[in-house]
């Protein structure tokens, strides 16, 4: 951070020394690095050139240049910077911490190591020196020498630490997980007895022991270790697996496992994690006995994450059946309250049972039966006991007993989302908000829901609510600057499915950006966390950053961008701002005559900002002093006209690729981009890629034929020397003389009960093979509609496919009747709303 008049002092006194001295390199270097402070990034450059030209041989100068790439996120150069500056002036420490830490920053761990030992070298009683040479032999892999460079300077020590030594105790217990690293358990043990038995992480300390001893086989003391970690946490699930390994409790014998997680329940009367668990393994009669203890109890509180708590098991068909067996029974008064955890009968008579008005106050507060109501609706929400009918009756019975309740009316909303009418779910979701309008998370779910509405004006006004009023750009600035991902890639959506790709394409490349900056970010942690000595977790933060790009929102923005980089280049009419969306058109005339009037405007703006504008006034800057970059295309019109939307694609496209090559929807989009590219054999590789993680998927049986019918129709465009491997590998795809017609009826028929199969194959039909089929396939995607696991989001595909093949408006029509009769509450099949 710089302050703004200490940059005009110090411009002001390089001004003062070049009056004397014009050609003094390292003043003019000097005021370059202030200049790009600044925001002048091109005149910092140049002067940083110049100055090298009057004072080549000169570390400063050198040492400025690489500041300045470094500024400018080219590493490569600033290394290059660096590294020359370093010749001039070997022992330079600021010049050898730079280099280090930029070294780190782009994972050169060899020179890392090479540069921490030249730093030892000149300051070899630091602490943190050693400590950083340490780490750079660990994630060279050199766990031995990480080990021995610890040791090293433990025993310079003349003294042993006092035990507020935060950063000794921290160095202690890193060395402790190198030696575990090295698989040596059993001197890991030995370690952390005799140096880190007084560390204050005394939590992590008791968890290492207990997996060590568990490693060494030594049960009895890990069973004691992890006893004693449940006795600090007894909600922790993995203490209780690594107490069952040290018990050497058989798996397949669920008596002798519920036997030691009773004991822990009536350990914890308050507890959940031992009553819950249990019902993983259990089966039949236990599970059921089992089940219905922990239910009750849990309704009979009222607890609204208990749903969400027991989910997992519907995986399990019969475990669902019998929880939705159990609840029902609840509700219809057969289920019996059971307070203290054991069954009690009913009283045949409440009256004289209690005293007069007992009954009726307990009546008014006991919340077991919205409670049932409440799980019922969620449990008929749910994708695997769907029943959207019955959900909406639950929670209309929840809502009458608590109308007041915010859970329930968000319950509500997300029923209305499944039955497809998103106008509603938002509405409800709205009103949910208002019933407490000081809770966040209620506030971004009413605003999430508007976005799905594509009410993208209302969601920044929900927003607002709990935005900096001061914030620049609005509460849309803010949520930019504070790298609100969800509301960012929410907004992005929703402007794409409005057909306004520049805006959708801006709030992508703002996730992209954002991702970007994270990895720039790291770059101050390479020497705050060596100086504050917090170890573990830096190393931990490295190997995040390794892996940054894997993140569901990247690889959701990431493939949306692509796609519709995709749609310009099928589309290039969409780049222009005079269409309408995605869907609309104007006359050319019409389209000339706006643009030209655009034109004009735009320039009239630019001649009167130019004039306004100093070339030599200092750029704004935000709330911490650093230069605000000025946002030049607001509306993402730039983004659009582009003149080679697929290399664009391809910035999105190679992370996927790098850190996500297991998610299918980045290697069929990837395939999508290639195959337009006439990249044969890159297309051929990610087909194969997703091939391999399901050979069923719909869209990789569309993409294989369209790879092997390009081929069949003229040479694939690889190089001669792979034109064999290319071919051979295609082949085990779909072979050379396949009759494709046969090969996808083949596949039709093998899963013809799967509506999104059935739609993969019919665009094969269509699209690729036998484009005059058109009507036939239009009915055939009709009857898809009929098909028993069909849903809601295969029926809007099929109507997108629909409209995509020009299909005869009577097949259109046809289409959402059928739908709208098989989803009469969603509202893209209701009258008016379809078109």
């Amino acid at each position: 951070m710089f302050c703004i008049g200490q940059l005009h002092r110090g411009i002001k006194a390089a001004d003062q020394i070049l009056k004397k001295k014009p050609d003094h390199g390292d003043t003019i270097a000097m005021k370059a690095l202030i200049i790009n402070n600044q925001g002048h990034t091109e005149e910092a450059f140049a002067m940083a050139k110049l100055a090298l030209q009057k004072s080549m041989k000169s570390h400063i100068c050198w040492h400025v240049y690489g500041l300045l790439y470094r500024s400018n996120k080219n590493f490569e150069e600033a290394l290059k910077a660096y590294k020359f500056a370093l010749k001039l002036e070997p022992d330079s420490p600021q010049i050898q911490k730079d280099l280090a830490f930029l070294q780190m920053q782009i994972r050169d761990y060899p020179g890392y190591v090479q540069s921490r030992r030249a730093i030892i070298q000149n300051k070899t009683l630091f602490r943190q020196n050693w400590t950083a040479l340490a780490v750079a032999q660990h994630l060279a892999g050199d766990l031995w020498e990480a080990e021995r460079t610890l040791t090293t300077f433990e025993e310079t020590l003349r003294s042993p630490p006092p035990k507020s030594d935060i950063e000794h105790a921290e160095a202690i217990l890193y060395k402790n997980t190198i030696i575990a690293e090295m698989g040596e358990t059993e001197r890991a043990l030995d370690h952390l007895n005799a140096a880190a038995k007084d560390s204050p992480d005394r939590g992590w300390v008791m968890e290492k022991k207990a997996d060590y001893l568990l490693q060494l086989g030594r049960m009895k003391e890990a069973e004691d270790a992890y006893r004693a970690l449940l006795d600090r946490n007894a909600e922790y699930r993995r203490y209780y697996e690594g107490l069952v390994a040290a018990m050497e409790i058989d798996k397949s014998d669920p008596q002798a496992l519920k036997a030691l997680y009773d004991e822990y329940a009536q350990k914890n009367p308050r507890g959940d994690a031992a009553r819950r668990i249990p019902l993983d393994f259990l089966t039949g009669s236990d599970f059921r006995e089992a089940a219905d203890s922990y239910l009750q109890r849990m309704l009979s509180k009222g607890i609204p994450s208990l749903f969400a708590n027991i989910k997992a098991l519907y995986a399990d068909s019969s475990k669902r059946d019998t929880v939705q067996d159990l609840v029902e029974g609840y509700r219809s008064g057969q289920g019996v309250v059971q307070m203290n955890g054991t069954a009690e009968k009913k009283p045949e008579s409440t009256e004289e049972q209690q005293p007069n008005g007992v009954e009726e106050k307990a009546e008014k507060t006991e919340p077991f039966k919205p409670s049932v109501h409440f799980f019922l609706a969620q449990h008929y929400n749910y994708h695997l006991s769907r029943d959207l009918d019955k959900a909406m009756e639950s929670i209309e019975e929840a809502i009458k007993s608590a109308p007041e309740s915010v859970d329930y009316h968000m319950t509500k909303a997300r029923i209305w989302k499944h039955h497809g009418d998103v106008q509603k779910a938002a509405a409800t979701m709205e009103h949910a908000r208002t019933l407490d309008t000081r809770d966040r998370y209620i506030n971004t779910k009413a605003a999430k829901y508007q976005l799905r509405y594509n009410d993208n004006d209302g969601a920044i006004e929900n927003m607002g609510l709990f935005t900096r009023k001061e914030a620049a750009g609005g509460p849309l600035g803010d949520l930019l600057d504070m790298q609100c991902q969800w509301f960012i890639y929410e907004d992005g959506m929703s402007y794409m499915r409005q057909g306004k790709l520049g805006l959708a394409l801006k709030r992508f490349m703002s996730i992209f950006s954002t991702f970007e900056t994270w990895q720039e970010d790291q770059y101050d942690f390479h020497s705050f966390s060596l100086r504050k000595g917090q170890i573990r977790a830096y190393v931990d933060m490295i190997r995040w950053e390794d892996h940054l790009r894997e993140h569901p929102f990247f690889a959701r923005a990431a493939i949306a961008a692509a796609e519709i980089y995709v749609m310009l280049y099928d589309r290039p009419e969409l780049a222009s701002p005079m269409t309408n969306g995605v869907n609309g058109d104007r006359n050319s005339a019409e389209q000339r005559k706006a643009q030209r009037k655009a034109r004009k405007e735009a320039e009239k703006a630019a001649q009167a900002e130019a004039q306004k504008k100093d070339a030599r006034k200092p750029a704004a800057v935000d709330q911490n002093g650093d230069p605000k970059k000025e946002d030049k295309d607001p509306k993402g019109d730039l983004l659009m006209k582009t003149s080679d939307p697929l290399e664009d694609a391809m910035k999105f496209i190679n992370p996927l690729l790098e850190f996500s090559p297991k998610y299918p929807k980045a290697q069929q989009t990837a395939f999508e981009v290639f195959i337009r590219r006439d990249k044969d054999l890159l297309a051929l590789r990610s087909l194969l890629a997703s091939h391999a993680i399901d050979p069923s998927d719909p869209t990789t049986h569309y993409q294989s034929l369209r790879l092997r019918q390009k081929a069949i129709q003229k040479p694939p465009a690889v190089p001669e020397a792979a034109l064999k491997v290319f071919e051979s590998e295609l082949s085990t795809l779909v072979s050379h003389d396949a009759d494709l017609s046969k090969l996808n009826n083949d596949f039709l028929q093998a899963h013809h009960e799967s509506a999104p199969h059935v739609q993969a194959s019919l665009r094969v039909r269509c699209e690729l093979l036998d484009p005059a089929s058109k009507d036939t396939a239009s009915q055939d995607l009709i009857r898809t509609l009929a098909l028993e696991g069909s849903t809601l989001e295969d029926a809007l595909r099929g109507l997108e496919l629909l409209r995509g093949w020009k299909a005869d408006e009577k097949y259109v029509d046809t289409y959402i009747a059928a739908a709208h009769e098989r989803y009469p509450k969603a509202t893209t099949f209701q009258e008016g709303q379809a078109k």
